[in-house]
Order: C-alpha cells, then sequence, then structure tokens
C-alpha cells in the first residue's frame, strides 16, 4: 500500500488499518524526521488532527485506504510536517470570553445539563478552523469552536449574566459566519455547530442586538 505524507510517497505494511498506525511505521521504517502529533489514541485529546484526501480528521480513529493524501490541517501555522501550531486556541477562547463569568444560584435539572451536553464535548482539535473559509480569509473571525464554546456558556443556566459573552461574540464573530456548514461536516464529536451559531445570532436578537452589516446598509435582520 502506498500513500502520500506531505507531498512524499512511501510504502506501508498491507497488514495496517489506520492512520496514525501508518505514520508510525513510516516513523520507524522511512522517514525518522516525520513531525505528527498524537496524545490519547482514542479520539478525545484532538491532537492529531490532520486532512485525508483535503477532509479534516484524526488520524488516530481514521482508517487508512490506499493512495490516501495525508497533509497537515489548513489556516493554522505549520511547525513541522503535520504538526500545527495550536496556540490560537487559547487566544479565540480569550476573545469569545467563552467561560463562566457570574455564577447563577438558580438549581440546574438533567434537561438543562442535557441541552448543552453536546456543545461541550468539543475537543478543540482545530478541524473546524481548518474547513472554515470564513477563517481563511480573515484571521481575527473567532471562529467555529469558540462560537460554539460562547454558545454553551450563554446556554448554561450557571450562568446570571451573558452581557459579556454576547458583546463579544458581535463583531468577527456571529454574524461573519456564512453558515455555510463545513465545521459541522468535520467535527469529531457530531456538534452541529452551525446550528448552534444560528441560535446566537437568534439569542442575540432577542437580547436586542443586530447584525451590523445589517444595519450599516439601513435593513433590519427579521427573524
Amino acid at each position: 500500500m502506498k500513500i502520500i505524507v506531505t507531498n512524499k510517497e512511501y510504502s506501508i505494511d498491507e497488514k495496517i488499518t489506520n492512520i496514525l498506525d501508518a505514520l508510525e511505521y513510516i516513523k520507524t521504517h522511512h522517514n525518522s524526521s516525520l513531525g505528527f502529533s498524537y496524545g490519547c489514541k482514542s479520539g478525545i485529546c484532538g491532537s492529531c488532527a490532520i486532512r485525508v484526501n483535503g477532509i479534516e480528521k484524526l488520524s488516530c480513529i481514521s482508517n487508512i485506504n490506499n493512495n490516501d493524501i495525508i497533509e497537515p490541517l489548513k489556516n493554522i501555522p505549520i511547525l513541522k510536517d503535520l504538526i500545527v501550531d495550536n496556540s490560537n486556541i487559547e487566544l479565540k477562547l480569550k476573545q469569545s470570553k467563552a467561560y463562566l463569568h457570574n455564577k447563577s444560584n438558580e438549581p440546574i435539572s438533567q434537561n438543562d445539563v442535557d441541552s448543552i451536553d453536546r456543545a461541550s464535548n468539543c475537543i478543540l482539535c482545530n478541524s473546524c478552523y481548518s474547513s472554515c473559509p470564513v477563517f481563511e480569509i480573515n484571521q481575527n473571525f473567532l471562529g467555529p469552536f469558540a462560537l460554539n464554546k460562547s454558545y454553551r456558556y450563554i446556554k448554561d443556566k450557571k450562568e446570571s449574566n451573558s452581557k459579556e459573552q454576547f458583546d463579544a461574540i458581535q463583531i468577527s464573530g456571529i454574524w461573519d459566519c456564512t453558515l455555510c456548514g463545513a465545521c459541522s461536516l468535520v467535527c469529531p464529536q457530531n456538534i452541529d455547530i452551525k446550528t448552534n451559531i444560528m441560535q446566537l445570532q437568534n439569542l442575540s436578537v432577542q437580547n436586542g442586538y443586530s447584525n451590523p452589516y445589517f444595519t450599516n446598509s439601513g435593513f433590519d435582520m427579521v427573524f
């Protein structure tokens, strides 16, 4: 079996079925300097995110096929081979203020927990940023996982006042998203990020915010 990793073709053992195993085989038998990241090997830590034939995947839980093309994530600085600089994660979370600000004393039901459960499952793998056409041309865009985290905390009943979170996502945030759904398609946790961003737009309007692009053009957004 042959695969292409960062523009170089390698032959691997036919018994290998997993991409991460294939990368480890290449490093052992062909190229000891090949750089790639991994951690848990079970699809939870997100550190092994790559692109396979142009689609973002986690190498540890993805099958390998003959002639697969393995590349690093897009839109993120490459440190070496398949290793990317994930420093944008902390930066975007800080910019979006996606964390608990003012603790509420309201009782929390299981339904409340369930309502944010899926959004809480984000593993910050950066796959959504690699697939995002807006982030590709505008690095100031808060981006998919940051907005998903914002949704998670704005919907959290433990938060008594979400004004800071709402304020943070209005500019270079929810209104800049094209709602193309690419982020939802590649999310390894099957989070529907697109729908969460749409919900943030609706919640923003309900809380007195408006699309600044429509407002500046003399139009009002109607939901």
